[in-house]
C-alpha cells in the first residue's frame, strides 16, 4: 500500500484554502426494489462514551446496529445517537459523514430533527441538505420506520437543490434512523395525502438505504470528536473505513507541518460496508495547542488515477 507523503488539508489552515477530495456518488434514492443496506455498514465499533450534549434541539434526532453505545454514558443525561451529515468527498462530490450526538426525548424523533434542519453538526466541514422541516414523530412499526411530517412545505425542491441532492437528503434520514433503530428496515415518510411529495420526489414507496460505498465517505473519524481536548503521550483514534487493503494513514498536522503519521488497519474491506479501526498516534512532536487530525483511505495510484483518497479531519487541542 502507498501512503502519500503530504496531502493538502481538507479545511482552511493558516490561511490556505482547503482542498476537497472523493469518488462517484450514485444513490438508490427512493427505489423500493433495492435490498436495504445496514446504515452503518454493520461495523462493530462502539459509539464514543460522551458525545457533546445538544442544546439546540427541543426535547419532545448511524451505521450498523452495533454502533450505538454499548453503555449509557454517566457524564450527562440523554441518549447518544449517530447522525449523518453531508460533507465533501473525493473530487468534491457530496458524501455522508457520521457524528454522534446526545439527545433527550425519543431517540428516533430527535435524531430526525437534527437531520431535518433542527440542529448543527459539530464539525464545520459538515452540513445538512434539509431546510427546516417539521417532524411530528418517528415510529418503528410493522417492519418500517414511519416518519410523520405534518406540514405541506417543500413539496417541490427548494431553490438550488438538484434531484440528486434531494435523494441524498433522504439518505441522510434513512442512514440516521436505521442506525438509531439498529435495524435494516425501510423508511416511510407520511404527509397525510394520497400523492404526497417531498423535494419533488414521490413518497409512494419505501425508502431504503443506498449502497454504503456509493453514499458514505469511505473514512469517518469517531473519536476524538471535533473540538476535543486531549492529553497524554499518545492519541487513540477510532473510526470506520473501507480502504485498499484495509489500511490508510492517519496524520497529525500542527502549524502546517506533519508531525506524525501512523497507518491504521481496519477489520476488513471490499464489502459494501465500512469497517472499524483503532490506531495510536504519538503526541511527542505535536506540541500544545490546535492540531489537525486527518485520516484517509489509501490511494494505491499515488494520485495518478481517480479523484484521490477519501479524507476526514478533526480539529483538536493538545494540552
Amino acid at each position: 500500500m502507498t501512503f502519500p507523503a503530504s496531502r493538502p488539508l481538507v479545511r482552511r489552515w493558516a490561511g490556505a484554502t482547503a482542498v476537497v477530495l472523493a469518488s462517484t456518488l450514485a444513490l438508490a434514492g427512493c427505489s423500493g426494489s433495492d435490498d436495504p443496506v445496514p446504515a452503518s455498514g454493520e461495523s462493530r465499533e462502539p459509539a464514543p462514551k460522551s458525545p457533546k450534549p445538544r442544546k439546540d434541539v427541543s426535547p419532545s434526532p448511524t451505521e450498523s446496529p452495533s454502533e450505538t453505545p454499548s453503555e449509557t454514558p454517566s457524564e450527562s443525561a440523554g441518549t447518544a445517537v449517530p447522525v449523518y451529515f453531508v460533507g465533501d468527498g473525493p473530487g468534491g462530490r457530496p458524501r455522508l459523514f457520521r457524528e454522534f450526538h446526545r439527545v433527550t426525548g425519543d431517540p428516533l424523533t430527535e435524531a430526525a430533527r437534527l437531520v431535518m434542519g433542527g440542529g448543527e453538526p459539530d464539525d464545520p466541514d459538515y452540513r445538512t441538505l434539509w431546510p427546516q422541516v417539521e417532524v411530528s414523530g418517528v415510529t418503528a412499526t410493522d417492519g418500517i420506520l414511519l416518519v410523520d411530517i405534518p406540514g405541506d412545505g417543500f413539496t417541490e425542491r427548494p431553490d438550488g437543490m438538484s434531484k440528486r441532492m434531494a435523494r441524498l437528503a433522504l439518505q441522510q434520514l434513512v442512514y440516521t434512523l436505521q442506525g438509531v433503530q439498529q435495524e435494516r428496515i425501510p423508511v416511510v415518510v407520511e404527509r397525510g395525502d394520497a400523492e404526497a411529495r417531498l423535494f419533488g420526489l414521490s413518497l409512494d414507496r419505501q425508502v431504503t438505504a443506498a449502497s454504503a460505498l456509493r453514499t458514505l465517505n469511505l473514512v469517518s473519524i469517531t473519536s476524538p470528536a471535533e473540538g476535543d481536548t486531549v492529553t497524554g503521550d499518545t492519541l487513540t483514534v477510532t473510526g470506520v473505513a473501507n480502504s485498499f487493503e484495509a489500511s490508510g494513514p492517519c496524520r497529525l498536522i500542527a502549524s502546517d507541518q506533519e508531525v506524525a503519521v501512523v497507518p491504521y488497519q481496519a477489520e476488513g474491506w471490499m464489502e459494501d460496508r465500512l469497517f472499524p479501526f483503532e490506531v495510536e498516534i504519538p503526541l511527542a512532536d505535536a506540541g500544545t495547542g490546535d492540531v489537525l487530525l486527518q485520516c484517509e483511505t489509501d490511494d494505491p495510484s499515488g494520485g495518478a488515477e481517480g479523484d484521490g483518497p477519501s479524507v476526514d479531519t478533526k480539529l483538536i487541542t493538545v494540552q
